[in-house]
C-alpha cells in the first residue's frame, strides 16, 4: 500500500516551462487539478512530499497551500533524500510513489516502491519507470497518477465519495 507520494516540481507539478519578469521574479504555472488531487489524497491520511533539484519561494508557497508538510529544494540526490524521508516517517520505500520526468530523478525513482512519469517526460525516464502517465507535467499528471493509485487501492470511491454524496 502505498503511503507516500513524492513530486518532482518543473516538468511534473509545472510544464517546465520557467518564466522571468524584467525584476527578475521567476513565474512558475500550477494546474489546479493536479492541486485538488494532492489535497485529497492527504485529506485521506496519506502523505506528500516535493524533492525538486532547483528552490523558489512559488514552490514553498505552493507546498503550503496544498498542505505538503515535506518540502526538500536544491536536492542533487533525491534518492538520498526520499530514503532520509521514508525513514524519517517509519515508510518503506515499497510503499512510496513518485513522478519524475528526466534524468536527475532516476536513481529517486528507482527507488520507490513504484515510479510515474508525465508523458512528455524525457525518453530515458519513460523507458523505465512503472506507468508513463497521458498527461503531460502541468496538465494534469500528477492528478492522473493519484488517481491510478487510488484505484489500485481501492479507495477512489471513498475519493469521490467526499464530493458526490
Amino acid at each position: 500500500m502505498i503511503e507516500l507520494i513524492v513530486l518532482d516540481v518543473d516538468g511534473c507539478m509545472t510544464d517546465g516551462s520557467i518564466i522571468y519578469t524584467n525584476e527578475g521574479d521567476e513565474l512558475k504555472a500550477f494546474n489546479v487539478k493536479d492541486g485538488f488531487a494532492i489535497v485529497q489524497w492527504i485529506r485521506l491520511g496519506k502523505k506528500a512530499a516535493i524533492i525538486t533539484g532547483r528552490e523558489s519561494k512559488i514552490v514553498e508557497r505552493r507546498a503550503k497551500e496544498l498542505g505538503i508538510e515535506y518540502l526538500y529544494q536544491c536536492v542533487k540526490r533525491k534518492d538520498e533524500a526520499i530514503e532520509e524521508l521514508a525513514q524519517k516517517l517509519h515508510i518503506p520505500l515499497e510503499s512510496v510513489a513518485a513522478i519524475g520526468d528526466d534524468l536527475n530523478d532516476y536513481r529517486l525513482l528507482k527507488a520507490v516502491g513504484i515510479s510515474f512519469a508525465p508523458a512528455d517526460a524525457v525518453a530515458y525516464i519513460k523507458e523505465r519507470v512503472d506507468v508513463v502517465l497521458k498527461n503531460g507535467g502541468g496538465k494534469g499528471a500528477v492528478r492522473e497518477m493519484i488517481e491510478y493509485l487510488l484505484q489500485k487501492e481501492h479507495l477512489y470511491a471513498e475519493y469521490l465519495d467526499y464530493w458526490v454524496k
